[in-house]
């Protein structure tokens, strides 16, 4: 939006403000949340801490032993690599870098009238915040450095300190279009965006106005890009608190159970997957068990001649790249789509498409013109003399990490129209061909947003001639203008719409003319909601005849239009039954549940009406997990014959 201003555009087409409103209009609705932030980190975390024997201390606060503990330690671990840097005709304004933590300090030398800058970056390493030995007492590594500064310059007058930090602009423009080195024009733009435009400055609460004047001059920053914080400049140092060994304030403990056909961690993965589709549900099903293992003994097969796998984010220690090498260093074909532009994960996939290529996997970096961002991998074993393949996709990425935190669906399958869609797809992405039909996998940009606006309007057209239209669709964000606009036709010719959206959503619910028929909530609890799962009923009077697809697209035009996405139909009965079971049990969630308004407000759905044994009053994530529980138990009884 800056360039916007900057290019001169003072229109507010096609968005009804101009760039300057929404620069103004974001401004205040950010500075409104971080002052509610620090209120409630204040008044509410903070103290609702204290009785479990945490707590987070200020310097002022401590008691002499204390500070004579947190000397020591700063004087031993943190002072020998900080490095004070002035600013003087011989020493220029040195360079701020992106979301660090800095300490601007203004000093003169006794007896002398002219002050002096000097900028103190606050290390991260070896942590953000210092506990105190056998406590539960907390301090910023900021608060500690801010007053320990005499050490730093001896001799020197310190008059004042400012706690500040700087967001660069990540949003480098480069036409991915006109690059011919999509790895050259990658680290070129790492090296870019660590360079870019200020575009704000966090300041700690009663800033010196000699200090603010100073950095913003030399940032180049306007009084808009400032934000005054009256709580921590830092609020990522708060994670290194969730590690503290107290109880009751963690979650109960979940162990992700093998999904349905897998129990057996010595079993034939891929006989379990001839024998029907497997829906994956993470991470209360296990992902090392299930995915992780699809690729794993896909290496470690004899009869497996082939893998192919999309990577868009994967973990720091990931499993798949250690499997994919030895696939490839046994002899396998392995083909690995990395996408080099996964936003601040560029140079770790960098380094993951070197160490493959290393290994002699066939590397693609990506699909010129546009980001890929599919959740796929193929594998084809020889089978009594004839290729047979199998296919994983999946909502989430290909990490083990995230896996454990984030909510997502995923389906193997043997299912040859799938498979075969599949292996076209890796055609596509990996080289060049231009296939434009799929029999049954939804594939962006070619074809997924015309026939999700074909499926919205089937609805519609059903509703209209007196039957019912029925659509549930969960997924991140919805923004897409051309499918809100289908939503709303579909909502006023009578179909019943329910939308579970966890993040940010453009469509308006619930108004008269426009939305009556559809309700949208965001499930917000223990793990982060995910998954991607779009039904539509198709009039059917049994849902599960109705049509189900999961994959990575959101309803968003990044999704749709610029990026490379899948989606697969879901046709096992058993697994439709999971999902739509799914699908009720976050409709009636009343824990975690948020309803939006007409006006784009969310409100809290109450349970304290309802009796606590209730299964909406669990919560959807509760719920699941014993749900999953259940069935495991089942099979198990099963086994065992009772």
């Amino acid at each position: 939006m800056k360039r916007q201003i900057e290019a001169g555009v003072s229109g507010p087409v096609p968005e009804a403000l101009t760039p300057v409103q929404q620069l103004d209009g974001i401004r205040a609705r950010v500075a409104t949340l971080a002052h509610r932030q620090a209120i409630i980190l204040r008044d509410r975390v903070m103290p609702a801490l204290v009785p479990h024997g945490i707590r987070i201390l200020r310097w002022e606060n401590l008691g002499e032993a204390q500070r004579t503990e947190a000397e020591a330690w700063f004087r031993r671990s943190v002072f020998p690599i900080l490095t004070p840097l002035a600013v003087d005709p011989g020493h220029r304004f040195p360079f701020i870098s992106n979301m660090s933590v800095s300490l601007g300090v203004m000093l003169r030398r006794p007896g002398e009238s002219e002050q002096l800058f000097a900028r103190v970056k606050v290390p991260e390493i070896p942590s953000r915040l210092y506990q105190f030995e056998d406590t539960n007492d907390f301090i910023t590594v900021q608060d500690i450095v801010e007053h320990n500064l005499d050490d730093l310059f001896p001799g020197m007058e310190i008059l004042k300190v400012l706690a500040f930090r700087v967001t660069r602009n990540a949003e480098v423009e480069r036409d991915s279009e006109d690059t011919e080195d999509l790895l050259e024009a990658t680290q070129h733009l790492l090296k870019e965006r660590r360079f870019a435009r200020v575009v704000r400055l966090e300041i700690a609460a009663g800033a010196n106005p000699r200090i603010l004047k100073f950095l913003m001059e030399e940032l180049q920053v306007d009084a808009d890009d400032v934000y005054e914080t009256e709580g921590l400049v830092d609020y990522g140092a708060l994670n290194e608190i969730a590690d503290t060994d107290v109880a009751d304030l963690h979650w109960p403990r979940m162990a992700a159970l093998p999904p349905a056909g897998l129990d057996d961690d010595h079993a034939d993965i891929f006989a379990a997957i001839r024998a029907g589709d497997i829906l994956l549900h993470h991470p209360y099903e296990s992902f090392e068990r299930s995915v992780e293992k699809f690729i794993e003994d896909a290496a470690a097969d004899p009869k497996v001649v082939c893998i192919k796998q999309s990577l868009y984010r994967t973990s720091g220690d990931s499993p798949f790249i250690a499997s994919l090498i030895r696939a490839a260093e046994s002899g396998k074909q392995v083909a690995v789509l990395v996408e080099l532009r996964a936003r601040f994960d560029e140079a770790r996939n960098i380094l993951w498409a070197r160490k493959l290529e290393d290994a002699g996997v066939h590397v693609a970096y990506g699909v010129v013109g546009y980001k890929t961002h599919t959740k796929t991998a193929l594998v084809v074993r020889e089978e009594q003399g004839t290729l047979r393949s199998y296919a994983h996709i999946g909502t989430g990425n290909y990490n083990s990490r995230t896996a454990r935190m984030y909510e997502d669906v995923g389906l193997l399958t043997a299912d040859p129209e799938i498979t075969d869609d599949l292996v076209n797809l890796f055609n596509y992405m990996t080289g060049r061909s231009r296939q434009r039909e799929y029999r049954q996998l939804l594939v962006a940009p070619v074809a997924m947003k015309k026939r999700f606006l074909e499926l919205i309007d089937r609805e519609a057209q059903i509703a209209a001639s007196g039957g019912s239209g029925r659509i549930i669709a969960k997924m991140n964000q919805l923004e897409d203008r051309g499918v809100m606009d289908a939503l709303y036709r579909a909502s006023e010719a009578g179909v019943q719409i329910d939308l579970i959206v966890r993040g940010f959503c453009c469509l308006r619910p619930a108004m008269p003319g426009l939305s009556k028929n559809i309700q949208i909530r965001s499930v917000v609890g223990r793990f982060l909601e995910h998954s991607r799962i779009f039904w539509f009923g198709a009039g059917k009077a049994d849902p599960l005849d109705g049509d189900f697809y999961i994959g990575s697209a959101d309803w968003m035009y990044r999704n749709l239009q610029t990026r490379v996405e899948a989606a697969t139909p879901v046709r096992s009965r058993d697994a439709r039954g999971t999902l739509w079971d799914i699908l009720q049990m976050c409709l009636d969630d009343r824990r975690s549940a948020w309803q939006m308004q007409p006006d784009g407000t969310y409100r809290q759905i109450d349970c304290a009406q309802l009796a606590p044994e209730d299964p909406s009053a669990l919560g959807v994530h509760a719920r699941l997990a014993a749900y999953y529980l259940d069935r495991a138990a089942l099979r198990a009884q099963a086994r065992r014959g009772e």
